[in-house]
Formats: structure tokens, sequence, C-alpha cells
């Protein structure tokens, strides 16, 4: 590794971790309709404003052992995890796009990941504010960026965004209940928008399996069985990034070996 790319993986890293405190305010204030601007950061115990230096990410939370210091209250540990996972997330866009406008793309692709999927666990929604600003940013990259071909990103857009809604109008008809929700199609769509038709059947796959694990062991946990309700927006979202750093390869060699000529 060289001396450069050191540099930039601590700064994409240090960019990361200050987007991810950006991100931990639109997590907590997004589903409730508050303003992502303003007010500054607050302590929501005592209602205070928390000042800069206690405000910087990651190193605050630990040098303040996760506490306010006006009066005491706890401050999750989310807050630094969202930080350093930011941080990690742009410094792999680096790592596998290089200074390129595909690094742009990817910054936004998974800063929006990130949010969307720890509001989905916290309440079991997408919003609409990132997905569908999400497909139509991918489509407008694909039609600027010269890496890029616009007909794979519609593609990816009527495949991510048509399977699921397949699946869950199928659903529909067997039981008459709702089993899949309008943001996970939303979210698929969007996921197909950036990384284009061929990424949809890796993305359902691994997120299917991720999912079912993790599903099973929470129907498990909670006594629940097939009732048990589970988000699966993170996984969708786990499934692109696994795609989008290193999960390619294994996709198109999928795609040779099942459908030649295709990838």
């Amino acid at each position: 590794m060289s001396n450069a790319d050191l540099f930039y993986y601590v700064v994409f890293f240090i960019f990361g971790a200050l987007f991810g405190s950006f991100g931990n305010v639109v997590i907590y204030r997004l589903p409730r309709e508050e303003s992502i601007v303003k007010p500054r950061s607050y302590c929501y115990g005592c209602k205070k404003q928390i000042a800069w230096y206690d405000n910087i990410p990651i190193f605050s939370w630990f040098i303040l052992r996760g506490k306010c210091r006006n009066c005491g209250a706890k401050f999750s540990f989310r807050y630094p995890m969202v930080e350093i996972i930011m941080g990690v997330m742009f410094a792999l866009c680096y790592h596998y796009a290089g200074l390129s406008w595909d690094l742009i793309e990817y910054l936004l692709f998974v800063f929006g990941l990130v949010i969307c999927t720890f509001i989905d666990l916290d309440h079991m929604i997408l919003p609409d504010e990132f997905t569908l600003s999400g497909i139509v940013i991918g489509l407008v990259g694909a039609w600027l960026n010269p890496h890029r071909e616009f007909l794979d990103s519609l593609l990816g857009v009527l495949m991510g965004g048509g399977f699921l809604w397949g699946m869950a109008y199928l659903y529909w008809i067997f039981t008459k209940q709702e089993g899949m929700g309008g943001g996970d199609i939303k979210l698929l769509a969007w996921i197909g928008a950036l990384l284009g038709w061929k990424a949809i059947p890796f993305v359902i796959m691994s997120s299917a399996i991720i999912g079912s694990i993790i599903g099973l062991a929470a129907a498990r946990k909670q006594k629940a069985g097939l009732k048990t309700v589970i988000p699966f927006g993170p996984y969708l979202a786990l499934g692109a990034v696994l795609y989008l750093f290193g999960g390619q390869t294994i996709a198109e060699w999928y795609l040779d070996l099942f459908l030649p000529g295709l990838s």
C-alpha cells in the first residue's frame, strides 16, 4: 500500500465518520418528522445542546463513556457504531472505485443504505425520501456516468422492483395478507438502479439466506414461530453491500454458468 493510498483511506474513513454523525441525526429525527437541520444536536435527557468538542465522531462517545457531560444520561453505543460503519464503508468505496465518478455514486449509495437499515430496524419502514430519490439518482447517474449504461440501470429498476412486487402479490393472493412492504420493493428497485440488473439475483439470494438464518433465530428466541415479523430491508441492503464490495465476481460467475453470454 502506497502512502497516497493510506492517506486516502484515512481521509475517507474520517469523511465517512462525519457523515455517520449526521446520519445518526437523520435516523432519529426523520421517522419522527422532525427537522434534520435544526436544532443542533442536544441531549434528549436534559435538552441541553451538545458542545462541538463533545460531538466529535467516535471519540467523544468513548471519552465521555457514553454519557451526557451535563446530566449523565446514557447515549446508546449505536452512535459510534453507525459512525464506524459509515467510515469503513466510505474507505471501502475508495478501495473498490478509486477516485472516479463511480466513487461519488457509491458514497451516496452506502450513506443511504446505512440510514435506511437502522430506520427499518427501529420502525419497520423504509423512507421514500431515500428509496424513491435513490431510484432517480441511480438512473440519472447511469445516464451521466460513462462507466455505466442507462438500459442496464433501467432494467435493474424493473427487475428489482418487479420481482418483489410479484412475490408480494402472489403472497397476498394465497394468504390475503401483506407479506412484503412497499418500502422493500422500492429499495430493491433503487439497488437495481445503481448496480444494474445483474446484481438483482445475487442480492435476492444472499439477503434471503442471511434473512432466513436470522429470522429463524429470532423466531426461536421470541417463540412466535412463523408469525415472527422481521424487517427485510437491512438484508437487502447487506446483499447490495456484499455485491458492491466483491460479490460482483460471484454474480458474474453464476450468470456465466446458467445464462452464458449475458454477463
